[in-house]
């Protein structure tokens, strides 16, 4: 069985939203997930909690919005296989923008970074980087400006790494034109940079 990294965060109970989705919750069962990365706003102690039957290896960092959790790390690096993950709120950064998420990245010398604070879904590849922001797992609302007719979608994602390879999965809680949530999820893929090992 494959040893599953579950990347959350902006979750935001109860402030801004009253829970994560049972639909999540149902693929979310204790068992199934071997460490949990969560990326800040977890804002309460109830959700902790919940997170912890999920996979006792919980990581936090603090979010913006975690204001009783003064002894969180801003960040925290943790290693599976051959690949390095850096993981922070978001808060700390300047910007989203590729240069300033690379220079974080080797800032903490890992080969991804994830993210949080906009609570929408992204990942990329740069610069033989792969860098991820989770979104909002109960899809709360965002203070940051949106776009008049952009929601925040659901999601988090899973982790699977081995050697040098990391799959992730994308786990989003869409609505159809009738209304019905649905979860779609997508897979995507990285492999680390191999350095040539001595001259021919």
């Amino acid at each position: 069985m494959a040893f599953l990294i579950l990347v959350i965060g902006d979750l935001h109970i109860p402030d801004r939203a009253l829970d994560i989705p049972a639909k999540f919750k149902k693929l979310l069962a204790p068992g199934k997930i071997g460490q949990t990365l969560c990326l800040g706003n977890l804002t309460d102690k109830a959700t902790y909690e919940y997170l912890r039957t999920m996979a006792p290896d919980l990581k936090m960092v603090k979010g913006r919005m975690d204001v009783e959790a003064t002894s969180l790390p801003l960040t925290q690096v943790v290693t599976h296989g051959s690949v390095r993950i850096g993981f922070l709120e978001g808060f700390t950064l300047v910007s989203n923008e590729p240069d300033l998420l690379l220079a974080e990245a080797n800032r903490l010398d890992v080969d991804v970074l994830c993210w949080g604070g906009t609570h929408r879904f992204e990942c990329f590849e740069y610069m033989d980087k792969f860098f991820v922001n989770p979104g909002s797992a109960t899809g709360a609302f965002t203070a940051n400006w949106v776009p008049e007719d952009d929601e925040v979608v659901p999601s988090f994602c899973l982790m699977d790494v081995q050697g040098i390879s990391l799959t992730l999965y994308v786990y989003q809680l869409r609505k159809d034109a009738n209304g019905v949530e649905n979860v779609a999820v997508e897979k995507v893929t990285y492999t680390k940079p191999v350095e040539p090992t001595g001259a021919s």
